[in-house]
């Protein structure tokens, strides 16, 4: 799920010492079978030699080479990134017992005060509250003058310049400069020093670019003056946005003692609870501050994201107060001292700062400078465990990228597989007990942390194809966003803001999640027990929602403000909304249909019908060959609209290829294709750059099923390989921005469950086998090869597994293809063989069952239809299936 604001990028700092800093450059990755990108304490690509070698169908357990999860629930960092300030030994903290790594941080000398009598004046000035602690607080511009760091001037409004603050004092001062002290959620980043000469302001200094929370600014020599005017232009941004705050301007030069601090590379990203074992402390208790990231780009001295950016603010680092005698800590949310010192607890990051250092409120629970000695860092994953031994499912074939691509899905869904904590979900309202401690498929490890049923559309699949052990996860939350079903049937689209969160288009998606979870395991007997709420959703809730052209409308029935999977600015009649509810009335059909409900199956079938019929006449534009994304306002074209049409079943094959080839000739960028054609949507900028693999799912599998395996390929290496192999490598990203970079910025989620879509493309799709009644008892295996020579795989089915191979190869010096597929006993199916105008014989088990010499097919129904031979009710067990 991505967010309804905005955040800005934060810059960050790097400072060069004299015991030197590793670079901080984005490690390399490469979509070979060469190298590996994951931590050494975990299993992973070591090659796959005999798959990227092609040719032969080779051993089974070749796939396992690629899973990229820790061996064990305790993680450990395979890398010190950097180091700063007086630090010694760091790379003891990657080895296993005996030295250890050593901060010290001297206690820093008394700033310079201001005389007594001093006043301070500002533009302006945020008004008092409870602060981050339930503390009264005030934030006036005496703060900044009264020696007190804890305290700091705020001014009144985000992204407001110029921010003056003046300092009068009843007598002259010779200064030789001043130092700015702020805070590390937002420091100015552009600003003047200027002092009164009795007549008018003269400029002292120009400061540009900062990114210091302690800037001492020298002038060009020694002034005599009573006032001083600070004027501020940019501040860092933050979640909040930008905001002045100035905790002290000293009277003086203050150099700042850089802060030690040790930043570690977990190889990966990794979600858990973090864990320092400290072997001793000075007796002064020394603080320590946390900062995590999932990308160098936003390793800073606060997280690239942090719960409490949700919840009004916070420092953004997580703090401990190290005892003497030292501590096997482990980061759980919580003060350690009374409201002082406090930690968040779980964190989904690649990279990890630890500093000594504390927060200035926080003394003197905590203080900012002595001796520590860590021995130890590691984490407790908490998520699910995917090594090999757990895979249901699996995938591997002759293209090595594609393989990657696949399990690196699979790595980045098992992230977003966990336990609903109250502790650790978004603190936006999401907390609810009747998740807590459930298995579920959270949208993100770094964040939201709260389950979204569009998303689980995407990993959902991803979760029956490969740990279906854990299907659980979806069941949960599908069951509990059902029983949080308003009055009117809307469904809620996740638990954050006590399932109030409007969202026009996920009640659909709640539908075809629902039919994937039955079709997927078979659960039957949730089909039952939610069926009264596929009624009122459909029934009631759409129909309310409904124009008189029969196609949905946002706007009407009170939901010109209800959002979308991106938070769209999209009203009216929406190509994306109708195509989902297309394919929703038909799956919702299928589900009628396994209950005995025909009357409903026929009526929403016929539904369905209607709203594709009014779909290709009201919303097709034949002028540029795609359906347009609104039937109002400026003219554009998205691709969740165009795909979801093609998937669903709605555009021809003459409209899927125009299409298609429209996207392609408009939206293909390197790092995937973007969501929509032109820039012209209302509020959103750069549309035209950005990258969903969200929507980019359905759109390879319209390629897929168009016939255009080569293009799907295609788009597949642009997207999921950019992600793949740029920062933090392996898993999948919520959203690209422009220039292939994480669309928000540091806020963004790097391993994103709705972002897996390339698993089930690639087997579904590729290897072309997928589930066609509940819980496999009927399936389909449909190759599209593309450029892929050969590939096989295993779908885990409540009757046993599904085994399919196929391989394109040569005989006689013409094309041949061979499949063999394992399915196990009560199930049937039907497969679909690729073939070309030279393909002559069809044999099932060496029996030739359809030829194109003119005699009668011989058994399963065979035929050749569209570039297919088809072959109906193959049974339980081993089938070899040639062309020749």
């Amino acid at each position: 799920m991505t967010e309804p604001i905005g955040h800005g990028p934060r810059r960050r700092t790097v400072i060069k010492t004299s015991l030197g800093l590793a670079a901080l450059a984005t490690p390399g990755f490469a979509l070979t079978s060469a190298g590996r990108a994951d931590a050494a304490s975990s299993s992973g690509p070591v090659g796959a030699d005999a798959a990227a070698a092609g040719g032969a169908l080779g051993p089974t357990d070749d796939w396992r080479h690629y899973v990229y999860a820790p061996r064990s629930r305790n993680v450990s960092p395979v890398k010190v990134l950097g180091f700063a300030g007086d630090v010694t030994n760091p790379e003891a903290l990657l080895a296993r017992g005996g030295a250890v790594t050593v901060l010290t941080r001297p206690e820093p000398p008394t700033p310079p005060s201001w005389p007594t009598g001093t006043t301070a004046a500002a533009s302006s000035f945020h008004a008092p509250n409870n602060g981050d602690n339930g503390t009264y607080t005030t934030y006036d511009p005496s703060n900044a003058i009264d020696g007190n760091p804890t305290t700091f001037w705020n001014d009144a409004d985000p992204n407001t310049y110029p921010a003056v603050l003046t300092i009068t004092s009843p007598s002259a001062v010779t200064l030789p400069g001043v130092t700015l002290l702020s805070n590390s959620d937002g420091v100015p980043v552009d600003f003047t020093v200027e002092t009164w000469d009795g007549a008018s302001w003269q400029l002292g200094a120009t400061v540009t670019g900062n990114s210091a929370v302690q800037v001492p600014v020298p002038f060009a020599s020694p002034v005599t003056t009573t006032q001083v005017r600070l004027t501020v232009t940019l501040d860092q941004a933050t979640p909040q946005g930008q905001f002045t705050r100035v905790n002290e301007l000293w009277p003086g030069l203050v150099e700042p003692i850089v802060p030690p601090s040790v930043t570690l590379d977990f190889g990966k990203v990794v979600v858990g609870y973090p864990r320092v074992r400290f072997a001793w402390a000075s007796a002064n208790k020394p603080g320590v501050r946390l900062a995590f990231s999932e990308t160098t780009q936003y390793l800073t001295d606060r997280s690239d994201f942090a719960r409490a950016d949700e919840s009004g603010g916070g420092p953004g680092t997580d703090q401990f107060a190290v005892p003497a005698d030292g501590a096997d800590w482990t980061d759980v949310k919580g003060y350690q001292s009374g409201s002082q010192v406090y930690a968040e607890g779980l964190h989904g990051f690649r990279y990890l700062k630890i500093t000594l250092d504390a927060l200035p409120s926080d003394a003197p629970a905590a203080l900012p400078y002595g001796q520590v000695a860590i021995d130890a860092v590691s984490l407790d994953f908490t998520a699910y465990l995917g090594t090999p031994d757990s895979y249901g499912g699996w995938f591997l074939c002759s293209d090595d990228d594609l393989n990657r691509c696949w399990y690196a899905a699979a790595y980045t869904n098992e992230l977003i597989t966990d336990t609903f904590r109250a502790t650790d979900c978004d603190p936006r309202g999401a907390a609810t007990p009747t998740l807590e401690g459930e298995l579920v498929l959270q949208d993100g490890a770094k964040r939201d942390r709260d389950p979204y049923v569009g998303d689980i559309a995407v990993s959902g699949r991803t979760l029956y194809l490969t740990h279906p052990d854990a299907a659980a996860a979806a069941r949960n939350v599908l069951a509990d966003l059902a029983n949080h079903q308003r009055s009117d049937g809307w469904i809620p689209p996740a638990s954050i803001g006590g399932y109030t969160l409007p969202l026009f288009d996920y009640p659909l998606w709640w539908v075809t999640a629902s039919w994937d979870y039955v079709l997927y395991t078979g659960d039957v007997s949730y089909a039952a027990d939610y069926y009264a709420n596929l009624l009122a959703v459909l029934d009631s809730w759409y129909p309310s929602v409904t124009d008189g052209n029969g196609l949905l409308s946002k706007g009407l029935n009170g939901t010109g403000g209800y959002g979308d999977y991106a938070f769209l600015p999209r009203s009216g009649e929406i190509t994306y909304y109708n195509a989902n509810y297309v394919q929703a009335l038909n799956d919702a059909a299928n589900v009628a249909r396994l209950l005995g409900h025909s009357g409903d199956a026929d009526r929403w079938t016929r539904r369905a019908a209607t709203v594709a019929a009014a779909i290709n006449t009201l919303l097709w534009d034949a002028a540029a060959g795609a359906y347009l994304d609104s039937a109002d306002g400026a003219v554009r074209h998205a691709q969740d609209g165009n795909a979801i049409a093609i998937t669903a079943g709605i555009a021809d094959s003459a409209r899927a290829a125009s299409a298609l080839a429209h996207l392609d000739a408009t939206t293909k960028l390197p790092y995937g294709n973007a969501f929509m054609d032109n820039d012209t949507l209302d509020g959103v900028s750069g549309a035209a750059q950005r990258v969903y693999a969200f929507t980019s799912y359905p759109e390879v599998v319209a390629r897929f099923e168009a016939g255009e395996a080569d293009s799907a390929i295609d788009q597949i290496k642009r997207t999921y390989g950019w992600m793949y192999t740029h920062d933090p490598g392996i898993t999948a990203w919520e959203g690209i921005g422009p220039g292939g970079t994480p669309y928000e910025g540091g806020f963004t989620s790097m391993a994103h469950g709705w972002s897996t879509g390339v698993l089930p493309a690639l087997t579904n799709e590729l290897l072309g086998a997928a589930p066609t009644g509940p819980g496999f008892s009927t399936w389909t295996v449909r190759p599209h090869p593309g450029t892929v020579t050969w590939a096989r795989g295993q779908l885990s089915t409540p009757y046993g597994p599904l085994t399919v191979r196929w391989q394109v190869g040569e005989k006689r010096g013409a094309p041949s293809f061979t499949l063999r597929i394992t399915a196990p006993t009560g199930t049937s199916g039907q497969v679909a063989v690729p073939v070309d105008s030279v393909t002559a014989k069809v044999r099932v088990d060496g029996r030739v069952v359809l030829s194109r010499a003119g005699a009668e097919p011989t058994a399963y129904n065979a035929r050749f239809v569209g570039g297919y031979a088809i072959l109906d009710g193959i049974g339980a067990g081993q089938h070899t299936i040639t062309l020749e």
